[in-house]
């Protein structure tokens, strides 16, 4: 028993001594798949751990997303703006084909935390009862290191199942415009 406790201490000794803590944040669009709607500009903004900087690394991370839409209703006065606020929680894969380039996948779980309808008439709505309180996606995207610790990339969320959205089978899909950085 000894010596399994030893090697699961090393074993993440071993694994700290490789890994890297980050922070990232950037420009989000977001639209529902399958919904004739415009999409949503908005943010994302969290903090990764990376472990393993050879050719594989693996990459769990926390971040504060906007997600939605924007329906301008065939272009009547009604404009309706969607905004959903989740927790995402990605482990992604990198693959660093160079030192400065990698190719990235991975499984994401969010958690929806607010949501808020606004309507052309100034009212809004804040409850989260028309959707579904979790989501399950997969992030595919490609980054790049840049010098001083700072990274790029580019990345798309795409939602595998839906978030049923007043009873509509619509799913969340997002393309995110990052800036990170490397501690």
């Amino acid at each position: 028993m000894k010596n399994i406790l030893a090697f699961v201490f090393f074993l993440g000794l071993f694994a700290t001594a490789n890994a890297q803590f980050g922070v990232r944040a950037g420009y989000s669009s977001a639209n529902f798949s399958d919904f004739d709607t415009d999409a949503l500009s908005g943010f994302h903004v969290g903090a990764y751990y990376k472990v393993g900087d050879g050719f594989l690394a693996v990459e769990p991370g926390i971040q504060y997303s906007q997600k939605g839409y924007r329906n301008l209703m065939n272009g009547s006065p009604f404009t309706e703006k969607e905004l959903l606020n989740y927790v995402d929680l990605p482990v992604l894969v990198r693959v660093n084909f160079l030192p400065f380039l990698n190719v990235f996948a991975g499984p994401q779980a969010s958690v929806l935390v607010s949501r808020e309808r606004e309507f052309s008439d100034g009212s809004t709505e804040s409850t989260t009862e028309p959707i579904r309180g979790y989501d399950i996606a997969g992030v595919i995207g490609v980054g790049a290191n840049l010098p001083l610790g700072i990274n790029a990339q580019l990345s798309y969320d795409i939602g595998f199942q839906s978030v049923n959205y007043y009873n509509q089978d619509v799913k969340n899909n997002v393309l995110k415009v990052s800036l990170g950085y490397d501690f």
